[in-house]
């Protein structure tokens, strides 16, 4: 998931100039209880509660989109846990992001570009007299107050130094770039900039004397392209800041997962590295209130981005490391701790949902809060309840309370409530059914609203994309289930090899192996679902996003007239390319085994063996290609020449391009259009 501030950069227009009028909720009338793209982005996407100091209210924002203005905006909202009153407390045509209760409660801090780069501002908790503290050159991205006020740490870009400088001296109009190692792009952007920690004295009314605490380092820290401010956490006393840094540049930044948590002595200027030596991921520091531990999230081995996310603490007195979680076979994160510093609260999936789990530092036991089909994130206390945001396939993200005794909910905000009392939703239903090899698997099945069993609908397998990670109880604002249901689809989305919530090695059996095992589950679980008598088994579509979109583009070879149709976006056509295109070449290097010219390297040989594109001789089925240029992950190229391949094979197809857009879709009038032409495609071949 993104951080909420690069979210709202990429995707709320922070920094767009002219703005028209103030964009906010719309109380639509609908005239039909279906959902359409349009309606799906009327929802207010509520995010980032932070409980008040004294427990007695949660501040969070919501963001509402103009399809007209084709941006966004996000203001804060305050709620009133006693008297269950919401009030809304900005309404700017700019966005108010990472907004934060100050230690005192009297003011609440928050970031905003609303005087033209985006600077920290503060407020009184009813939203008056709103006051810009910060003017820092070229804005900041970050912030977090120090428990004692007496500081503030905050992030900002800071340009890098050209070595090649010399050679544009009197060539202004340049636009060439000279380059000799790698990491030279990363997600969407050049690397023109890293990010940095800042610390900077703080009297109540401004920032004074920052100081850069990585001393100038050619390092990023957060990480990029998703880490935000929970890389970054002050020590409870105040003195001294820790932050997440992987300290490599170029080649080794590429090949490396090995970042470490760093902690800068305020007094000493001094700085220790405290996971020196482990070897995977580790980020997020949190310390215990009382100062005695740090828990952060871990990964074990370097290079595999998607091990297991393990929960540590650190004894900060004797320097001892607890694996909190090595008896627990599920990811750990959301840390939060108690005020007692005796627990320490966490969300994981599980099972195609996010729980809420509890660990008890003394006797080092694990305890599940809640149970059911959702995913809760964002983890906050007020009081002796938790706050976090509730979510399933069918209802937006909302504020929900949980008692952490007995994992009663409690919903807190209705935000959405208006749209959804419209809307039919297709009903949500979980199969277990048995692969090929004998193993069981998760299936999700979506039904079209009004579903009528006497009806025969076609059918979609949905491949998830990752490869790894969740296949959860997202509402997702482009594969949304809802609305692939509500255009008369009943959705197949099986929980493949490679899905996390079922164990560590189930999750790693995709690995090397994209060609085997997944593409047999997707098989085995479109061929089951097209048993039923109310799914046309000759009206079965695939479709999928990056990994997903592999899947589409492997099994647009490999499906033995099954499909009438499919559709891939960002995925991987043609491994061997993808392996000398794509920045992040530790995810290349586990997954794929190595690159495609070490001939000794049987489990690299058996996946370039199996690359999409080897197959184009077998495809006769009509393809949709979707891709966006800003994608430097998965690079438009692979879209492309998948087109080029079914057009020269006088395969039906079609190509929707987005110059502007990365690994997503992220404008809504890009997302509306790519809603439509997906839907457009698969009822042209399906219906």
């Amino acid at each position: 998931m993104l951080p909420l501030a690069i979210l709202l950069a990429l995707n709320l227009g922070i920094h767009a100039q002219n703005e028209k009028a103030i964009i906010g909720k719309q109380d639509l009338k609908l005239t039909s209880d279906l959902m359409t793209p349009e309606v799906l982005w009327a929802f207010g996407r509520v995010s980032d509660p932070q409980a008040s100091p004294d427990g007695k209210s949660v501040m969070y924002g919501v963001s509402y989109y103009s399809i007209e203005q084709n941006k966004g905006n996000r203001d804060l909202y305050l709620l009133d846990l006693e008297t269950k009153k919401v009030n809304q407390i900005t309404q700017t045509a700019k966005s108010e992001f990472n907004a934060l209760w100050r230690p005192d409660g009297k003011k609440i801090g928050y970031l905003s570009s609303e005087s033209g780069s985006v600077q920290l501002w503060e407020m009184n908790p009813d939203g008056s007299e709103k006051i810009r503290i910060s003017d820092i050159e070229g804005g900041i991205t970050g912030f977090k107050y120090a428990p004692d006020q007496s500081k503030i740490v905050f992030t900002k870009e800071v340009p890098l130094v050209n070595k090649f400088e010399s050679l544009y001296k009197d060539l202004p109009l340049a636009t060439g770039r000279v380059l000799d190692d790698l990491m030279y792009r990363h997600w969407d952007e050049w690397v023109d900039t890293y990010s940095h920690v800042f610390v900077a004295d703080y009297d109540g009314k401004q920032l004074l004397n920052e100081v850069d605490i990585m001393k100038g380092e050619p390092y990023q820290a957060p990480l990029k392209p998703f880490g935000g401010m929970e890389q970054v956490s002050f020590t409870p006393d105040s003195k001294a800041v820790a932050y997440t840094c992987k300290k490599l540049t170029g080649k080794m930044e590429s090949l490396s997962t090995n970042s470490d948590i760093y902690l800068y002595d305020l007094t000493t200027k001094k700085t220790t590295n405290l996971t020196e030596g482990m070897m995977g991921f580790d980020v997020a520091p949190s310390f215990s209130p009382d100062g005695k531990f740090m828990a952060w999230e871990s990964m074990e081995r370097d290079g595999y981005e998607s091990d297991k996310n393990r929960l540590y603490l650190l004894n900060l007195a004797t320097g001892e490391k607890i694996y909190a979680t090595e008896k627990f076979d599920q990811n750990a994160g959301d840390l939060t701790w108690t005020p007692d510093s005796k627990n320490l609260f966490f969300t994981s999936d599980w099972h195609g949902a996010y729980q809420i789990y509890q660990y008890n530092l003394k006797n080092q036991k694990i305890d599940q809060i809640t149970e059911g089909l959702q995913d809760y994130h964002a983890l906050a206390l007020a009081g002796k309840l938790l706050i976090t945001t509730k979510q399933t396939m069918s209802f937006p993200s909302e504020l929900f309370s949980i008692d952490p005794k007995n994992g009663t909910a409690t919903q807190l905000t209705f935000t959405n409530q208006n749209l959804l009392e419209q809307l039919a939703m297709g009903k949500t239903e979980e199969r277990w059914i048995k692969t090929h090899d004998g193993e069981d698997m998760q299936v999700f099945v979506i039904y079209p609203p009004h579903f009528d069993l006497n009806k025969k609908y076609p059918a979609l397998l949905y491949c998830k994309g990752g490869p790894q990670g969740p296949l959860s109880q997202s509402f997702h604002y482009r594969w949304n289930y809802q609305i692939m249901a509500a255009n008369d689809y009943i959705i197949v989305a099986p929980a493949r090899r490679g899905v996390s919530g079922f164990g560590q090695a189930w999750q790693e059996q995709i690995s090397g192996d994209y060609h085997g095992k997944s593409m047999q589950d997707y098989l085995t679980s479109i061929d089951e679902m097209a048993k039923e008598p109310f799914v046309y088994k000759e009206r079965l579509g695939a479709v999928g996003a990056s990994a997903g979109g592999y899947a589409v583009y492997y099994l647009a070879g490999n499906h033995d007239g099954r499909f009438k149709a499919f559709v891939a976006h960002d995925g991987i056509f043609n491994e061997e390319a993808q392996y000398l295109e794509t920045e992040e070449m530790w995810f290349e290097n586990w997954d794929k085994g190595g690159p495609f010219w070490e001939k000794d390297n049987k489990v690299a040989q058996e996946v370039y063996a199996h690359s999409p594109h080897k197959y184009v001789d077998k495809w006769d089925t009509p393809i949709l290609v979707i891709h966006g240029e800003k994608d430097y992950r998965v690079v438009f190229t692979q879209g492309m020449t998948a087109f080029n391949a079914a057009i020269l094979k006088d395969v039906p197809a079609e190509f929707l391009y987005f110059p502007d857009e990365n690994h997503w879709v992220l404008q809504p009038q890009n997302a509306i259009l790519w809603q439509r032409t997906f839907f457009s495609w698969l009822d042209k071949w399906l219906k």
